[in-house]
């Protein structure tokens, strides 16, 4: 039984699947965008998550523990994680990557999706749309009725018989 094991484990070995994650971690960063299968993309997305919260404290300790997670190209990731992702995401509290379906691969019918971190002006879009309070909406003014002339009757005409 599988009780209370958190994660998936990709038909891997445990050294294999850190290093893939590493790699598509490593990826990620570099390009902002990859395509690769849904389950990974999902086990993805843990990683790149806490990657950015790390970069958003920019202190000496997280900067050990990003590099841990990133085994190699470490200048340039870390360095990208620190000066641009970091602050991109600086007002947003979570949620830094969107996973996109995107069908099904052809040789072996896999799930195939779409992991990329979000742009700048989606975080401050959300940033602003919780930021402003909601008014209270005061109940709309009606239009000033027009009281139509009433229909008249129709006489009927006095016949002289």
């Amino acid at each position: 039984m599988r009780h209370r094991k958190a994660g998936r484990r990709l038909n891997r070995n445990s050294s294999h699947r850190e290093a893939m994650l590493c790699n598509l971690l490593n990826s990620l960063v570099k390009s902002e965008r990859i395509q690769t299968t849904l389950m990974r993309a999902k086990e993805l997305q843990k990683v790149a998550d806490k990657a950015i919260t790390l970069a958003k404290k920019n202190t000496a300790a997280s900067i050990t523990q990003l590099s841990k997670l990133v085994k190699s190209d470490r200048e340039i990731v870390i360095t990208k994680l620190l000066k641009e992702l970091g602050p991109r995401f600086a007002a947003r509290e979570g949620g830094y990557t969107r996973i996109i379906k995107l069908g099904f691969r052809r040789g072996d019918a896999a799930p195939t999706a779409l992991i990329e971190y979000l742009s700048a002006d989606e975080s401050v879009k959300k940033k602003a749309k919780k930021a402003a309070p909601k008014a209270a909406e005061a109940p709309k003014a009606e239009a000033p009725k027009v009281e139509e002339p009433a229909a008249e009757e129709p006489k009927a005409e006095e016949t002289n018989a």
